[in-house]
């Protein structure tokens, strides 16, 4: 157990199953802070910690903060914002940043971290939430080595494997291509079911061919029976997959790339957000593409 006073910022489902997950293995949680104040009030309830109102008394209370938002402009607004954000008595901190964001707002942190005298990583998830509960997530850390290797001890107790892939943005630009090539999949795996089920096949036998063909993946196993059944409650969710396909987007761009099955995946899941899906799983993209279901 390391005497290291431990805060999250963002405590949807996975920065508070992961503060859960410290907690258990006997960590200080000394502070959790969200924009919805009920939820991160009632997780410091639970955990025996402070709901500072104020990000700099987050960092106050602090020496190891991790941060679990929903985009760049978040990110920016925790660390960036003129009035108040983390970087205000910041020196000796380390922030770990573990949401899936632009390579470009790491870098943006990480600078503004290194001039406030704090060290910065970033720990990007390739994990779901149970996996968080349970301290299985796969990290892809990126940043000083030194810094990782100060709080190696604590990412192993949340984590199954880790991988260190750099320098600072570039675990985000990993992270980006799992999401990329996941959504791909995802896209394709619904195509096919939604075709299979037109021509009037078994969906059972269907995913069960498939997963003893070239046609198998790890969505198969995730997400086949939900687009078959229709239950796409949120592990994942759309809305999340267009932003991070756009980031993969993004990318391609900067580097001269034309990739166009990203973007017929990014177009389809930029689709389920306009027609208000965007809340569910990505799963969800099935009701694009089975038909009498939305066109």
């Amino acid at each position: 157990m390391s005497s290291q006073k431990i805060a999250f910022v963002g405590v949807g489902r996975m920065g508070a199953n992961m503060a859960r997950r410290l907690k258990d293995c006997g960590h200080i949680l000394s502070a959790v802070f969200d924009v919805n104040r009920p939820a991160a009030e009632s997780l410091a309830a639970e955990l025996g910690c402070s709901a500072p109102a104020t990000l700099r008394e987050v960092t106050a209370a602090s020496d190891l903060i991790f941060t679990v938002v929903t985009n760049d402009d978040a990110m920016r607004g925790i660390f960036f914002n003129e009035e108040d954000n983390l970087l205000i008595g910041a020196e000796g901190r380390v922030f770990l940043n573990c949401a899936t964001l632009s390579p470009g707002i790491h870098r943006e942190v990480a600078a503004g971290a290194a001039k406030a005298g704090a060290a910065c990583l970033e720990a990007a998830m390739a994990s779901s939430i149970s996996h968080a509960r349970e301290g299985k997530l796969y990290l892809m850390i990126g940043g000083d080595e030194a810094a990782y290797q100060k709080v190696l001890p604590i990412l192993e107790q949340m984590s199954v494997n880790r991988r260190h892939v750099g320098a600072i943005g570039r675990a985000a630009e990993v992270k980006a291509l799992v999401n990329m090539v996941m959504n791909i999949n995802t896209a394709g795996l619904a195509e096919g079911l939604g075709l299979a089920a037109a021509l009037g096949h078994d969906l059972d036998m269907i995913r069960e061919v498939f997963s003893q063909t070239g046609a198998n993946s790890r969505v198969l196993e995730t997400d086949s029976a939900d687009m078959a059944a229709r239950e796409h409650d949120c592990w994942f969710s759309a809305e999340h997959a267009a932003k991070d396909s756009g980031i993969a987007a993004g990318l391609a761009a900067e580097a001269g790339l034309n990739l166009p099955l990203n973007n017929a995946a990014k177009a389809q899941y930029d689709k389920m957000v306009a027609l208000g899906l965007g809340g569910l799983d990505k799963s969800g993209i099935a009701e694009l593409t089975f038909k009498g279901r939305h066109a």
